[in-house]
């Protein structure tokens, strides 16, 4: 799997103090309620603890499953985070990179957290030279999402989304 690799921090309008960086072993807890958080503001899920931990410490050991980037507050605390893993596209010949599992603290919501992420995200795929596009999927009635990610230049795909999930794998 391609890999997003780093680049350096950018700053993009945050508050005074605060940082953008990828997120460590460290952020573990802070990564699993955030992450229950958005399953149950988006889509009303209680998500199992246990499995959210499992695949979230896969993830930061293994970067070819894909990076998490935070951003920190002046405490350095995670005020907000955002995901990348990546898809093949045989058509274009080059990576899609997927943005996933976005969330900002409520506290810290309209201070320029997702749009230092989204930037970053963008800056690094361009960067690369072999990133063809980014991706997300959004819930139909996100409407507040929706408007961000028009914000940020994103537009909607002609494409449905369909799946058809088998349950947590054997640990």
């Amino acid at each position: 799997m391609q890999q997003p690799g780093t680049r350096g921090d950018a700053k993009g309008g945050l508050p005074g103090g605060w940082r953008l960086e990828p997120a460590t072993l460290d952020d573990l807890e802070t990564l699993v309620r955030f992450n229950r958080a958005i399953a149950r503001e988006t889509e009303g899920l209680e998500l199992d603890e246990a499995t959210v931990r499992a695949g979230l410490h896969a993830m930061l050991t293994d970067p070819a499953r894909g990076v998490y980037l935070v951003v920190r507050d002046e405490h350095g605390v995670p005020a907000g985070q955002i995901s990348i893993t990546t898809e093949w596209s045989d058509w274009r010949n080059g990576w899609f990179w997927w943005i996933q599992s976005v969330y900002v603290r409520p506290d810290a919501r309209g201070r320029g957290v997702y749009g230092a992420l989204h930037r970053e995200v963008e800056a690094r795929a361009r960067a690369r030279g072999d990133v063809v596009g980014l991706r997300l999927y959004v819930a139909h009635d996100n409407r507040v999402a929706q408007a961000v990610y028009d914000a940020m230049g994103m537009a909607p795909a002609h494409y449905r989304m369909y799946e058809r999930t088998f349950g947590r794998p054997a640990s």
